[in-house]
């Protein structure tokens, strides 16, 4: 009988492991939560990358936003760059948030890859990237005209990802008062 259970323990346990990992595999890994969700955007002080101005979170209100965190770092931002260019010369308003990184590369890539940002928010420390849960770049947040953030996507912003989720959003967001 103990012979029994000294061998159902370790199939047990390999069981249970075999059960999470299966689960885990059709988890989406680009859905992740974000606390902030229905929230309003976080209140900083910054500067903008382009003239170094000061820039507050009234910066966000009285229209629709996409925030994307980018960096020159970050290889998925230049790849999903174009993509911005494109939605932005389709009267989409993007404002970057520039994550951990030197002005004057940022500078420099944008003069060379095109501008699709309104403005661009500084964020050298990676504090306001730690008051939004940034995972890390790229980040896209759908922000509404009063400042809440109503969706965040974690990855590349496609044209699949604009056409299927962030566009109905952003068109459903921009007709109400909200």
């Amino acid at each position: 009988m103990g012979q029994r259970i000294k061998l159902f323990i370790p199939l047990a346990i390999f069981m249970v492991l075999v059960f999470f990992f299966w689960r885990g595999l059709s988890l989406d890994p680009n859905a992740m939560p974000s606390a902030l969700l229905d929230k309003p955007f976080p209140v900083f002080s910054s500067t903008t990358l382009q003239d170094g101005q000061p820039i507050y979170r009234d910066s966000l209100l009285g229209e629709v936003s996409l925030v994307n965190i980018w960096a020159t770092w970050c290889a998925a931002c230049k790849y999903e760059h174009p993509v911005l260019n494109s939605l932005s010369s389709e009267g989409v308003r993007i404002v970057g948030i520039n994550y951990k990184d030197n002005n004057a590369g940022a500078k420099k890539w944008l003069d060379e890859l095109g501008n699709p940002y309104v403005f661009n928010i500084v964020d050298a420390d990676g504090g306001l990237g730690v008051d939004l849960g940034v995972f890390g770049a790229p980040e896209t947040y759908l922000v509404d005209k009063k400042g809440i953030i109503r969706y965040k996507h974690v990855g590349i912003v496609d044209r699949e990802v604009w056409d299927t989720t962030l566009k109905p959003l952003y068109d459903r967001y921009s007709l109400t008062s909200n």
